[in-house]
């Protein structure tokens, strides 16, 4: 059953400055499709919250924190199923440090 998806201030910050880099440097076109790759990956992960990787969670020990690809752009959702919603952690960068920048920003 489909769960609302809520992002976090963090994540929306992080999605922001995705698609800001993008209409700079790519163009309005470009920003656009970025917008609608993440409303896909929030749409997926409400709709089936278990198919993000746990991997994260695993190497990082942090309990039930998934992974979930944007398509067709380096970014990577990273969020926990809570039993009401889907709580979208942050929105990275692929060749960002992860780990420490997810051991420095835990979720509450």
């Amino acid at each position: 059953m489909p769960k609302p998806v809520r992002l976090r201030e963090r994540a929306t910050a992080d999605v922001t400055e995705a698609i800001d880099y993008y209409q700079q440097h790519a163009g309005g076109s470009t920003a656009l499709e970025c917008i609608d790759a993440v409303q896909r990956g929030v749409t997926r992960i409400g709709r089936n919250p278990q198919i993000g990787s746990l991997r994260v969670a695993y190497e990082l020990m942090l309990p039930g924190v998934r992974a979930w690809p944007v398509s067709d752009f380096p970014y990577v959702l990273f969020y926990l199923d809570t039993p009401d919603h889907v709580d979208v952690w942050r929105v990275l960068h692929e060749r960002r440090d992860i780990p420490s920048t997810l051991l420095t920003e835990l979720p509450e």
